[in-house]
């Protein structure tokens, strides 16, 4: 009896224990998983009901229903009620306004949205979620006008635009660019005023530029920057390579920033400096100077740049440079700056304020110093033999901030000098130019204050 009362125990036993067990595997399976769906949208909007809105749900064991309906408080209307055979763990949705079969002339609405999922927990009905979102309707178009702008623009140049963009939900404010280029504005003056320079580079045939105001609900406004547009020819150089030059400096840059290709051939060296260093030099430039003042300013005030005392030009911005080696075209570049040249050694100098934003060594430009202005204009000096500065320093006027050299692709002494308008590399002689300036710059921003103060 007493084996009979313990073999039972034990079956006992093994039963509970295969069902705690059965009980435990399923409490912990996706099938009774306990998470309610995430539903992914903001908890307010502005609407322009143009374009849907856009609605994400996610679940651990997939959604098998959906419900979305829209109230004005007074009337509602059911926008979607959908059942998933095939339930999805990751839900992409549309939401668009009715077209019919609601009339409101609210411009506050209520969006609910409720999913359920495939779980079996909460007694086999699933996990549920709700999320409520309010959406504001707004259709009107952000108040975009051009106060003043330049009249011309030279290719490889500057102009100078001031307009206003207004909208309580701006959200996005830039120029566009025929080449991809997006220009920032800075706040101008006044409240909802903004003022930019914009820059056609050498290398592109032509340029339009269009103010481009967004605001959070959608809507769009574009006002284009009419300009005369001045062509400009740019000299074409072919340049034969020298053995000893790419045996001495070429060799020698290879060696100190690209020592994995030590031994590769003269030539496979050289493009490797002009094209692949050259690159990773200008986007770092590019990265270094795209940004602009985000503050308001009144005005802009900057004296012509002469950083070398007596100094001639040996290369000219824009040139366009094709290599050859023993009759073969090898390479080509864009020469982006404005080669001076006196004596070894020179003092630089800036004629304006600013602050150092970098000042390192920079492949082929060597020891390169770049200074920031204001309103995105910034100046580069390449080639330095050394600093009298360091980043992060406040420069002032006609102030020594390095002297001349030969470091980097350089093979004589002398100034590699560059202006950028937010990491666009543009003609230094312009900013060389004391009528140009005014012209192209001050005399817009005299005109526009003046035309701002009579509204």
């Amino acid at each position: 009896m007493r084996e009979k009362k313990g073999s039972a125990g034990i079956v006992i036993l093994v039963v509970l224990i295969v069902i705690v067990a059965a009980m435990g595997y399923l409490y912990n399976s996706v099938m009774f998983e306990r998470n309610a769906p995430k539903i992914n949208i903001a908890n307010k909007i502005d609407w322009n009901l143009k374009k849907p809105l856009n609605l994400n749900i996610k679940d651990d064991s997939g959604i098998k229903f959906v419900r979305i309906r829209l109230s004005d408080g007074k009337n509602s209307i059911l926008l979607s009620k959908q059942l998933y055979q095939n339930p999805q763990k990751n839900l992409d949705l549309e939401i668009k306004f009715p077209r019919t079969g609601f009339v409101s002339t609210k411009k506050r609405f209520k969006l609910s949205i409720e999913a359920v999922d495939t779980s079996k927990w909460n007694f086999l009905s699933g996990n549920s979620a709700v999320k409520e979102v309010i959406i504001k309707i707004d259709r009107k178009k952000p108040e975009l006008y051009i106060v003043n702008n330049s009249y011309k623009i030279i290719k490889g140049g500057v102009a100078t635009v001031v307009f206003k963009a207004k909208d309580i939900n701006l959200k996005e404010l830039y120029i566009e660019t025929n080449y991809g280029k997006k220009f920032y504005p800075t706040p101008f003056y006044k409240d909802d005023y903004y003022i930019s320079l914009v820059a056609w580079p050498s290398s592109e045939k032509r340029f339009k530029a269009t103010i481009i105001a967004k605001d959070s609900a959608g809507n769009i406004s574009k006002s284009k920057i009419r300009l005369y547009l001045k062509n400009k020819k740019y000299k074409l150089s072919k340049i034969t390579l020298k053995d000893n030059f790419l045996d001495g400096k070429i060799s020698d840059l290879v060696e100190e920033f690209k020592p994995e290709f030590i031994n590769s051939s003269k030539i496979e060296k050289f493009k490797i400096v002009n094209e692949t260093m050259r690159k990773e030099n200008e986007n770092l430039i590019e990265k270094i100077t795209s940004k602009t003042d985000t503050h308001i300013i009144r005005d802009f005030r900057i004296t012509p740049f002469y950083p070398l005392k007596n100094a001639a030009a040996v290369a000219s911005f824009g040139d366009h440079r094709y290599y050859y080696y023993k009759g073969n075209l090898i390479s080509e570049s864009y020469h982006l700056g404005l080669d001076l040249a006196s004596t070894a050694g020179a003092k630089i100098k800036t004629q304006n304020r600013g602050k150092v934003v970098f000042a390192d060594l920079n492949g082929i430009y060597g020891n390169n110093l770049i200074i920031y202005h204001g309103l995105g204009v910034y100046s580069l000096y390449g080639h330095c033999s050394s600093f009298l500065t360091a980043t992060g320093e406040i420069v002032k006027p006609n102030q020594v901030i390095a002297k001349t050299g030969t470091t980097g692709l350089a093979l004589g002494d002398h100034l590699h000098f560059g202006i950028l308008l937010q990491g666009v590399e543009v003609r230094p002689e312009e900013w060389m130019d004391k009528k140009w300036m005014k012209e192209s710059i001050f005399d817009i921003i005299k005109s526009a204050k003046k035309i701002i103060d009579r509204k």
